[in-house]
């Protein structure tokens, strides 16, 4: 956007006023000769968040921090969750889609650019994108990069795992356990917190192991045979599928053993992320696979509801080989794209501009004195604020960007009891390498849907219904219906990584 040059001559009062206020030109503070903000659609993802009464994606003091300092109309769709890919699908065909989406699959991103729906942001990049060209990693580039050309702004995950075991220490002096470390001695806690009556009936009356569906929260346990599922490893010098490999099948063996004992909640593979959390905070649960957020969640509640419940962090389960570990989250949480048709990628970019840089800290920790304030050189938050305005992470999402100081900043402010910093810590020690940073492949997008089948062949296999000794059989199939031309392709970019390293 030009600038009009009698514009910026500002008074010398009133340039120090907008220095202290943190504005950095008269435009935006709304001078008469203020241009008229600049209207732009964006289409979010509501990410499971709500807006206290009153307050909605269009209409709420986060959103007008964003319009204030960038003199920007922002008008803002949340489709719901449930079919949100489709209705992103939909917009696109209807001829007329907003000037931005965030979207959530690679594959996704690589088929619309192909196809020319989405509009190359080099050149807006260099002109409204400082923050970003300086606070994403070329990694991130290059996977939304083709032919020279990027088409999506990439927000970064600014954790690099997510899961690590936690148990009930009163369960475990209870029944006279120490905490697990090995994997063996992790299925005799199972076993004993399901058949022992840690509630004090002497009978079944909890669940020695819970998993959500799809395999979530299975992590630690495909990790202790070194594989993650979904992840490409190195083995020889060259990539494979960890879905593939015997190690898997030994991960599928140990939880199928669970299971016939009914050590395994059997309801696992219905189970969504709220029953999880139900069964956890009423009790049945005493040993899981958290997320690193969820002592500040449903271990927290339970605790609430049994003053009694002690919960303690527990190493990674080792298995036979002396292998432990959970999954890497994806490089790249999210993508925002502009539309080829749309005028407005200039505003885009700037909106996203100043989400990963001058408002960043506001964006991410709350509006100080109101979410929280500061006290001996620390952050303290108030607790009841911030989860009203939890709404603000639909937009702070948009541009994550790794700041390790800002992070523990944020989540030692929470709390130190709730040890999310130290959690955090924990996972990433404990990280195993998806060895895979590519853009999707070409056989990505043409057999991903149909080989992701084999994820439920896994789950019939934990619970019976479809017996082990077929496993090679369905990786078979699973290499002649595509899975061979990907790891070729994938193969080909791992080697031009290391002749680039070299």
């Amino acid at each position: 956007m030009a600038v009009n040059a009698k514009r910026i001559r500002c008074p010398l009062l009133l340039a120090s006023i907008l220095s202290i206020v943190g504005l950095t030109s008269c435009y935006r503070a709304g001078s008469p000769e203020a241009d008229p903000p600049e209207p732009v659609s964006v289409v979010l993802n509501s990410l499971g968040l709500t807006f206290p009464k009153g307050l909605n994606e269009n209409r709420n003091p986060y959103l007008d921090y964003i319009k204030e300092r960038t003199n920007l109309d922002i008008r803002v769709m949340v489709p719901p969750s449930e079919g949100y890919e489709v209705k992103l699908n939909a917009l696109m065909a209807s001829g007329n889609p907003p000037d931005m989406l965030s979207v959530f699959s690679d594959v996704w991103v690589a088929n619309y650019a192909k196809s020319g729906l989405l509009q190359p942001l080099n050149d807006w990049i260099d002109r409204y994108g400082s923050a970003l060209k300086v606070g994403i990693p070329k990694e991130a580039w290059d996977k939304v990069t083709l032919n020279g050309n990027i088409y999506a702004i990439p927000s970064i995950n600014e954790i690099r795992g997510t899961e690590l075991m936690y148990a009930r220490k009163d369960w475990l002096d209870k029944l006279g356990l120490k905490p697990p470390q090995t994997l063996e001695q992790y299925y005799e806690v199972i076993r004993a917190f399901t058949r022992s009556g840690p509630a004090g009936s002497g009978k079944p009356e909890t669940h020695g192991l819970t998993l959500i569906e799809n395999l979530g929260r299975s992590s630690p346990f495909f990790g202790a045979f070194g594989v993650q599922l979904g992840q490409w490893l190195e083995r020889d010098g060259k990539l494979v599928y960890a879905d593939i490999l015997p190690e898997t099948k030994e991960a599928l063996t140990f939880l199928h053993r669970l299971y016939a004992e009914q050590l395994l909640d059997p309801e696992f593979p219905i189970n969504k992320n709220w029953s999880l959390y139900q069964k956890v905070a009423s009790g049945q649960v005493g040993l899981l696979s958290a997320t690193w957020y969820d002592t500040r969640g449903t271990i927290e509640l339970n605790r609430k509801n049994d003053p009694q419940a002690e919960w303690i962090p527990l190493d990674y389960p080792v298995g036979p080989a002396g292998h432990k570990g959970t999954y890497e989250t994806s490089l790249i949480r999210q993508y925002q794209v502009v539309p080829a048709h749309s005028l407005r990628a200039g505003a885009v970019i700037r909106m996203l501009n100043f989400i990963a840089g001058e408002g960043n800290r506001e964006l991410k920790l709350g509006f100080r004195n109101q979410v929280w304030s500061e006290r001996d050189g620390r952050i303290v938050t108030d607790f009841t604020e911030h989860d009203k305005h939890l709404y603000r992470g639909m937009y702070s999402t948009l541009v994550d960007l790794p700041s390790p100081a800002l992070l523990k900043e944020r989540l030692d402010s929470l709390g130190p009891r709730f040890q999310l910093y130290s959690n955090v810590q924990a996972v990433e020690r404990n990280i195993i390498r998806d060895e895979f940073q590519g853009p999707p492949t070409p056989a990505m997008e043409k057999y991903k849907k149909k080989l992701s089948a084999l994820r439920d062949v896994y789950i019939k296999m934990i619970v019976g219904v479809i017996p082990l000794d077929q496993f090679e059989s369905y990786t078979d199939w699973w290499r002649q219906e595509g899975g061979d031309e990907i790891t070729k392709e994938v193969n080909e970019w791992y080697q031009k990584q290391r002749e680039v390293v070299r």
